[in-house]
């Protein structure tokens, strides 16, 4: 997560200032620079797998998680693709009928004023202030859509179970085609971009 908007990922004001804020107190609170912990994680860590360099992190330095993640991702940026938004989003919808899928969700969202599109290693996303929708692809071409409002906003939405995106995201939508992301689908993204 070292990596922010000048690398394209599509980050809002208010995310943009929680990544700072991040590193500002990361010295404060540790007596150590950004650069000072990424010389001790690539000198001293000897693990290879993301997870357990963070386990590593946390077990020997008492990081949290995010601090964790900052660091990995200035130590080790093209291992976590932050750098390559496209090539995340072009490792992510490979299958052809879930990429027409998420091109309609985004022509559906395209005229939001503020409109910020994201990409993440499992998931695209889209932010006003804050996240209001993300979308990744599912077995079988379909797509599964989150967004910002509750199940009871439609009959069509559903309560999403163990999702990688935002906690805001209340409400979970699949997709099977682009002619379902029709007049409801572009209301209900309209109604969750409003409350962001």
């Amino acid at each position: 997560m070292g990596k922010t908007d000048e690398a394209g990922q599509g980050l809002t004001d208010r995310q943009k200032k929680w990544f700072a804020s991040v590193q500002a107190s990361l010295e404060r609170d540790t007596g150590k620079t950004l650069a000072e912990w990424v010389e001790i994680v690539r000198r001293d860590c000897k693990e290879t797998r993301p997870k357990a360099r963070v386990d590593w992190l946390k077990a020997n330095y008492g990081l949290g998680v995010n601090r964790c993640a900052h660091i990995l991702g200035e130590a080790f940026p093209s291992e976590l693709g932050w750098d390559d938004a496209a090539g995340l989003r072009a490792a992510l919808w490979t299958d052809p009928a879930a990429t027409a899928i998420l091109q309609a969700i985004e022509a559906a969202a395209s005229g939001f004023p503020g409109l910020v599109t994201g990409q993440r290693k499992g998931f695209t996303a889209w932010s006003a202030k804050v996240q209001f929708a993300a979308a990744k692809p599912v077995k079988g071409g379909t797509v599964s859509l989150g967004l910002a409002l509750t199940p009871d906003a439609s009959p069509r939405l559903a309560e999403p179970k163990n999702e990688s995106w935002s906690e805001r995201l209340k409400a979970k939508l699949m997709l099977a085609s682009p002619a379902e992301v029709d007049d409801e689908v572009a209301a209900l993204l309209k109604a969750a971009w409003d409350r962001s």
